[in-house]
């Protein structure tokens, strides 16, 4: 049954009440039609992985180091060649006019307001030209394969001209439906809420299955990419690709050897293959796995800079915020997700000036234990 009470409109200041960057999840209920917010809070199957992400955080406790002076810190890092000056990306989300009438945009004026990199979806609302001329420095987007190869390489080569400087190529969610909680509120996608990057793309024909096949195998994954898809990608762009969804060593090991230029370890957010490990957990395997000088960027779950703090420990070098972002822009455009970012990024420092640790090489292993549930 659907939620009839009006949500409020997105407000032109800060909340008085918000204390840290995860009273962003829960006040953003307030801005959203209860429709949007499930589709957006919701996670797929019967939820177990999207809970697993945030019990895997909650086990991890940290060890603070006495004694230390952290009075020249800061959180400053490379990463693919580029000088960031925190670890804190905001990652991809889909059709972020959901939350608000701007969405995209405003995601990009806060990235650049908070000097973070911001990477911009294939379906984002807005095009992704548009979202470049926020004047976000850095900036990754992050790619669908589209049915169609000349489709793809549109969406590259305009990422090319735009400026973004690397590719974040998604592959754990060949198949996306909503999720059992939006379809049980009754969600439905909005006319006025239209992938910007793929509106002039071609829409190939519906498949159609002989007798005997199936819906999934021979339909869905049909287009689903491959080995051969991801090593045309490679040769037909010169910006560095990422690949996002990784939770296996022998898969990071063989995207290494394949050339990839990083990976993101995630499960979409819980949002893909329900029931998969949480990001988390999946960490530091696949870190001993590729070695301490590979990229590796972790995301799903992150919801307070403890968190970030946890995620560097045990083998991420950045991490990613999804939902934190589109609850903070439905609550204050712009001004709520520089505003939100602000919070993870001190209680980050905070965390780590406690810790004893002054810069992000000192957060090492000794820094947490593990409380076993």
């Amino acid at each position: 049954m659907n939620d009839t009470t009006t949500p409020h409109a997105p407000l032109s200041r800060i909340p008085s009440d918000i204390l840290c960057a995860q009273d962003y999840e829960a006040l953003a209920a307030h801005f959203l039609p209860a429709t949007h917010h499930a589709y957006i809070a919701g996670g797929s199957g019967f939820e177990a992985t999207l809970r697993a992400n945030r019990e895997a955080f909650e086990r991890v406790q940290i060890l603070p180091r006495l004694l230390r002076d952290v009075t020249t810190g800061h959180t400053r890092l490379t990463l693919l060649g580029q000088s960031l000056h925190h670890p804190i990306l905001l990652a991809p989300l889909a059709f972020q006019a959901l939350a608000h009438p701007r969405g995209e945009l405003d995601s990009a004026r806060a990235a650049e307001a908070t000097d973070t990199c911001l990477v911009a979806s294939t379906l984002s609302s807005w095009p992704l030209e548009d979202i470049a001329r926020e004047g976000c420095v850095e900036k990754w987007f992050q790619l669908y394969f589209q049915p169609m190869r000349d489709s793809t390489l549109d969406l590259v080569q305009r990422a090319e001209a735009a400026g973004y400087r690397a590719l974040v190529v998604t592959l754990d969610a060949a198949v996306q439906r909503p999720s059992l909680r939006a379809q049980r509120a009754g969600f439905r996608m909005p006319d006025t809420v239209r992938p910007g990057n793929l509106i002039h793309h071609a829409t190939p024909p519906p498949v159609e299955l002989e007798r005997g096949q199936s819906r999934i195998f021979q339909g869905l994954m049909r287009e689903a990419p491959t080995w051969d898809d991801l090593d045309w990608l490679m040769r037909h762009t010169r910006l560095p690709v990422i690949v996002k969804g990784v939770l296996r060593a022998d898969d990071a090991l063989a995207l290494k050897a394949a050339g990839v230029a990083g990976i993101i370890v995630s499960n979409h957010g819980g949002r893909a293959l329900d029931g998969v490990p949480a990001s988390l957990d999946a960490l530091p395997a696949v870190r001993a796995a590729v070695g301490a000088d590979y990229p590796v960027l972790l995301d799903s779950g992150v919801r307070a800079g403890s968190d970030v703090f946890k995620a560097l420990v045990l083998g991420a070098d950045a991490v990613l915020v999804g939902r934190l972002q589109v609850f903070a822009l439905a609550v204050a455009g712009a001004l709520g997700v520089a505003h939100m970012l602000k919070l993870l990024r001190e209680e980050l420092e905070l965390c780590m000036a406690l810790a004893g640790c002054a810069t992000l090489p000192e957060i090492t292993a000794d820094c947490v234990t593990h409380r076993h549930a």
